[in-house]
């Protein structure tokens, strides 16, 4: 199975599942087939910089948090909070437009390309208050009003939208489209296991369950629209099923040349949630799926690991494991 890796043959679900126990001089195997496969891509996409290297790329962007409500429970999140929290922060349920749009134009002024809008799924459908905040605004959905906000950053701002709002539907998708060159979703695991399971990270979530999060994934590449999608790495699914996830990815890429970058993000525990006495995902295991996936999705796909989540150290590692991208970066 190395042998297939360091020739840069993809590697089915099983083997995947077995690469991602590599340890030791066959991780160095691996993370070396890995940067080899990545390197060809670069290479043949005249990538090569000035100075001779290849690069690792990134979006100066800013990030536009609309509002951290959402209908979901997932036992890892912190990103999202309460409308009785936010009231006691004198917090509002959203950002307002002026508050948007102030963000869009200092990133601007900074050099900035993109806004990503990123947000929790649906919160009207679990919080009266957002759907009352929303009804005031002459909104029907919180989709249709990152939608408004992303035509005025665009046309008053010149940043180019990346809306990042969970789970969207065909005619969702379709609407937001004219007024965002790319979307994104993280497809996270499609384990239902973690889904059906009570006390696992996805239990109570309904947006997480797989078949929504994939047809999702088809339906942005039916539009072809350009998407970002990726996995989450140890939080709780076995190796198989991480396999298997990587492999969704890639057979929905497959079929609609859609996806345009794929996130490997490793799980670090967080104090006041459900999951804060899960142990963070190994470094050696994060490396080893990055690896994989590099192997799996082939030269042309660009791989980004947060650098955010990682030391100094562990950037270069995964670099070596054949990332070519670490996202976003914000000068705010």
């Amino acid at each position: 199975m190395l042998r297939r890796a360091r020739d840069g043959v993809a590697l089915n679900a099983e083997e995947a599942a077995v690469a991602m126990s590599a340890r030791g001089d066959d991780l160095a195997d691996l993370c070396a087939s890995a940067a080899r496969v990545r390197d060809a891509g670069l290479e043949a996409a005249g990538r090569r910089g000035p100075t001779g290297r290849l690069p690792v790329s990134y979006s100066r962007k800013v990030f536009i948090p609309v509002t951290h409500l959402c209908r979901d429970t997932c036992h890892y999140c912190t990103f999202v909070t309460v409308p009785g929290r936010l009231r006691a922060q004198n917090a509002g349920l959203y950002m307002e437009p002026d508050e948007i749009l102030d963000v869009a134009r200092r990133g601007a002024e900074l050099g900035c390309k993109e806004a990503l809008f990123t947000l929790g799924d649906r919160p009207e459908a679990r919080w009266d208050e957002a759907r009352q905040w929303l009804d005031e605004r002459g909104y029907d959905s919180t989709l249709d009003y990152v939608r408004a906000m992303a035509i005025r950053v665009l046309e008053e701002t010149g940043l180019l939208p990346h809306l990042n709002p969970g789970v969207m539907s065909w005619s969702e998708l379709s609407r937001l489209k004219p007024v965002a060159p790319s979307m994104g979703m993280m497809l996270e695991t499609t384990s239902r296991r973690l889904f059906e399971t009570k006390g696992l990270a996805h239990y109570g979530s309904p947006d997480k369950e797989p078949a929504v999060r994939l047809r999702t994934l088809a339906d942005a590449g039916r539009l072809s629209i350009p998407f970002t999608t990726g996995l989450l790495v140890g939080i709780g699914e076995t190796l198989h099923e991480r396999a298997e996830t990587i492999h969704a990815i890639r057979r929905s890429h497959k079929e609609f040349g859609h996806v345009q970058e794929v996130i490997v993000q490793n799980f670090r525990a967080k104090d006041h949630t459900a999951m804060a006495s899960t142990p963070d995902a190994g470094f050696e295991d994060f490396l080893a799926t990055v690896a994989v996936t590099r192997l799996v999705m082939g030269p042309k796909m660009r791989i980004q690991a947060p650098p955010n989540l990682v030391s100094r150290t562990e950037c270069l590692a995964l670099v070596g494991a054949g990332v070519d991208d670490w996202g976003g970066v914000s000068p705010l």
